[in-house]
């Protein structure tokens, strides 16, 4: 595809750069291909993305000449990085200077790179409504995302500030969809109050993500931000229930009970939570269903997502 511009995607396996990759592919007559990036060219789902007609490119995010070689004569690049392996603010911090840098030295025309809120932007470290955490964070895998931002904008690269918005994939995976209690009746528990969880497919950042790229430098320079519903807890526990045709009810969890529960990542998410809480009509705002949609027309609603996986969700 030498006619092609190059879209190089770093975690072109994962949740955000698999739905890129796959929606280049799946566009027949696009003018970009994807180099697919990835630290194990041989995994399952590398070698997938090989047979589907992908480029597959190894990368070290931690180097350097690892990334700068993997954006060698690409035309732009999905930024995006991986918090939740190491649970590290600083080394998220330390991986975006290498992209950005690696861009600058490449001259790539447009970079998307997925971020979110700096949260002490609106939550100071001497606020108490949530604990800091780390000596320097509220939401540290949020803050580090945003307070890297500055690296794209100082090296100078044409960027793309994507915000993206809590998985609907999490209800399959984590452990966060209904659970049956000891009544049979089904209870989902999120920290969320009254107020509306911004949400998204997961295969929908990455077609959403395409969508910018398709549009060529309409959005290089802004934030934009991405859902494909707003929906408080009674509302998808709701949905829940007439997808699965069983009770279930809603129970909005304590922020300080969501913290102390003791899983890797507890106090984190349950800061996530109450900044979204807290700061609900900024948060929904910055993410427009309307913008999503116009940019991915196939964004699914959650009732569609729903109906879409059912069969997937866990009920034990």
């Amino acid at each position: 595809m030498p006619d092609k511009k190059v879209i190089a995607v770093l975690g072109a396996t994962g949740a955000q750069g698999g739905g890129l990759v796959r929606s280049i592919l799946n566009d027949k007559s696009s003018e970009f291909a994807p180099r697919a990036l990835t630290r194990s060219i041989n995994s399952d789902k590398a070698k997938a993305l090989a047979n589907a007609g992908a480029e597959i490119r190894e990368v070290d995010i931690d180097n350097y000449e690892s990334i700068k070689s993997a954006l060698e004569g690409a035309y732009g690049v999905y930024a995006v990085t991986f918090f939740w392996e190491h649970f590290s603010p600083e080394k998220e911090l330390a991986q975006a200077e290498l992209i950005a840098r690696a861009a600058k030295a490449n001259g790539l025309k447009h970079v998307i790179w997925s971020t979110l809120e700096n949260t002490r932007n609106w939550v100071s470290l001497d606020d108490n409504r949530m604990p800091t955490l780390h000596g320097k964070y509220k939401v540290p895998h949020f803050d580090a995302k945003g307070e890297a931002n500055k690296f794209f904008t100082e090296q100078g690269v044409p960027t793309t500030f994507l915000l993206t918005s809590f998985y609907w994939d999490n209800f399959l995976y984590f452990g966060m969809g209904p659970k049956k209690g000891a009544d049979g009746k089904f209870v989902l528990s999120l920290p969320m109050g009254d107020k509306k969880l911004s949400g998204i497919a997961a295969e929908d950042i990455g077609k959403s993500a395409y969508g910018i790229f398709k549009k060529g430098n309409e959005f290089i320079g802004q934030t934009v931000g991405i859902a494909g519903g707003h929906l408080t807890g009674k509302e998808m526990a709701d949905s829940f229930a007439k997808v699965l045709g069983a009770d279930v009810s809603y129970y909005a969890v304590p922020f300080d009970i969501y913290r102390g529960l003791g899983f890797p990542g507890a106090d984190d998410l349950g800061n996530m939570f109450q900044f979204k809480h807290d700061f609900n009509d900024y948060y929904c705002g910055a993410r427009n269903l309307e913008f999503a949609k116009s940019i991915n027309p196939s964004l699914k609603s959650f009732d569609e997502w729903l109906k879409e996986n059912k069969d997937r969700i866990p009920l034990d």
